[in-house]
């Protein structure tokens, strides 16, 4: 969804990387801050106010891209810093859904609060079933709904006023895109396993 403004946007962060390359910030000091930004967004969108929390979303989700291309510029990558940025994003974006959450609950909104858990569930299904697949050894990337993709919907959903649709569509896309990951690991570790042995013949018990 995202492929043809990957480019220009990684340009552009890389850019305002090499400006912030400049200062004594690190990309891990970004990562952290990205995270803070996060946690204010999730308490405005607690609040009920969703129109400014998917404007402040999309910024803040603007900024995520600025870690890794400050690493990138610099040479700084690293596999602790990959791993933290990994991780932050999983709790932001557990605390983005639970702001929504807390705000349909304060206003006994039932469909909401079902359809911000499931977002939830089926987001860490995505992230969960990428781990485990590479803790294996196997490459899985599939998908139809990776983390950009999830926060411009929910970003645009909410700045138009189409909170629902936009958890509805979100519920549906993470939840097949974890169905995707475990189908494609399936089709891999088939292609791997080796035919099985015939079984033998079955003893009488003496």
């Amino acid at each position: 969804m995202l492929e043809l403004a990957k480019r220009p946007a990684k340009r552009l962060a890389e850019a305002l990387a090499t400006l912030l390359a400049r200062t004594r910030v690190t990309p891990n000091g970004l990562t952290v801050i990205g995270f803070l930004l996060n946690v204010v967004v999730a308490a405005v969108l607690a609040t009920g106010s969703l129109r400014l929390g998917g404007v402040l979303l999309l910024l803040a989700g603007a900024f995520d891209t600025l870690d890794g291309a400050l690493a990138r510029v610099t040479g700084a990558t690293s596999r602790f810093g990959a791993f933290l940025d990994s991780s932050l994003d999983r709790y932001s974006e557990g605390l983005l859904l639970l702001g929504l959450l807390y705000d349909a609950s304060r206003r006994g909104d039932g469909v909401v609060e079902v359809l911000a858990f499931t977002v939830i569930l089926g987001s860490l299904m995505v992230s969960y079933c990428r781990a485990r697949a590479e803790g294996l050894g196997l490459t899985c990337e599939v998908g139809f709904a990776p983390r950009p993709e999830r926060v411009l919907i929910l970003g645009v959903g909410l700045i138009l006023g189409l909170e629902l649709p936009a958890l509805a569509i979100l519920a549906v896309l993470t939840n097949l895109t974890a169905l995707q990951r475990i189908l494609h690991v399936y089709a891999i570790t088939r292609q791997d396993a080796g035919p099985s042995l015939p079984a033998g013949p079955t003893e009488s018990p003496p």
